[in-house]
């Protein structure tokens, strides 16, 4: 029992130490960050609904 909590604090005490040397993004590169991810989203949504479009029409052909 006394191992696994000295383990547990070592844990968390190294992750402390590594989370000090990140460099966390400033606002301009958060905001530029989000609206990438964003456009990637609707990129990719956009493309399935085409694709689901398409797949859908070859289907009602077939049947």
């Amino acid at each position: 029992m006394k191992r696994s909590f000295k383990s547990l604090i070592s844990f968390f005490s190294e992750s402390w130490a590594e989370l000090k040397k990140v460099r966390w993004p400033n606002r301009k590169e958060l905001t530029n960050y989000t609206l990438i991810v964003l456009g990637t989203i609707a990129v990719v949504a956009i493309y399935f609904w085409v694709l689901d479009i398409g797949i859908s029409a070859v289907i009602e052909a077939i049947i």
